[in-house]
């Protein structure tokens, strides 16, 4: 299917969503008091960005959202690729990495809590948790999938050193895995940032959390989709810049 019509049914379906929820409210299928009615959403989303709040509080999760996407990539892609070319490291870690990889990011919640306080500081090493793993595996699978040839190849050109062979070969070779996983951290940062900031931090998830105690489902409405157009929008960014860094490829 071509682009266009495969675009209008994507519009006809989330259009039809929206109607049916938007009928089902009318019709009192579903409680009024409990669920927003979807034609309200871009008022309510006017009226939080004139007083100001939709601003500070995305600025304030964009800050320590950005802190720990950075910190847990930048980490993740070094002790992934490490691992993956360094038998030894990967050995002195592997069971490191299998004890600590299976406990979720908010696992880690009380630590950050007494290691750093209630302040963003906290919400971005929850953050950087999550990153983390999905960069580590995603390097490391990319890195030990290279063709062993490649290095033998690197080799007879008088490219034999380590930091030769990773920069002129295990890199390059490896980069579609490891922006893969850098996109899929993008996700995963979303995904923790609301839950990092429920014990009280600035942010988008703190407002939620105001709103739901006063029963107002349409102010929560309206960060989710925030976080969701959010989202998108660095997705699509990444891939733009993603698609240039591969442009090599065919």
């Amino acid at each position: 299917m071509n682009r266009a019509p495969r675009t209008l049914l994507s519009l006809c379906g989330l259009a039809g969503f929206l109607g049916l929820w938007e009928l089902a409210l009318r019709s009192g299928l579903l409680p009024g008091s409990l669920v927003p009615m979807p034609s309200v959403i871009p008022g309510v989303l006017w009226a939080e960005i004139a007083d100001g709040i939709w601003l500070e509080v995305v600025t304030a999760s964009l800050s320590h959202y950005a802190v720990g996407v950075l910190l847990g990539s930048a980490l993740g892609i070094a002790v992934g690729v490490a691992a993956a070319l360094l038998p030894r490291f990967n050995a002195v870690h592997a069971w490191l990495a299998r004890l600590l990889r299976p406990i979720p990011p908010l696992a880690w919640i009380p630590f950050a809590i007494i290691w750093f306080g209630i302040n963003p500081s906290a919400a971005a090493f929850i953050i950087s948790i999550g990153v983390f793993w999905i960069n580590y595996f995603a390097s490391h699978s990319a890195v030990r999938s290279v063709d062993p040839g490649y290095d033998e190849v690197a080799r007879a050109f008088g490219h034999g050193g380590f930091l030769a062979r990773l920069t002129r070969v295990s890199l390059p070779a490896a980069a579609p895995g490891i922006l893969g996983g850098l996109r899929a951290g993008l996700g995963q940062g979303w995904m923790t940032v609301v839950a990092a900031e429920l014990f009280g931090i600035p942010g988008i998830g703190q407002r939620m959390m105001e709103a739901s105690s006063l029963l107002a489902t349409d102010i929560v409405v309206v960060y989710m989709l925030t976080i969701a157009g959010l989202y998108a929008l660095f997705d699509f960014l990444f891939v733009i810049l993603q698609r240039r860094l591969l442009r090599w490829q065919p």
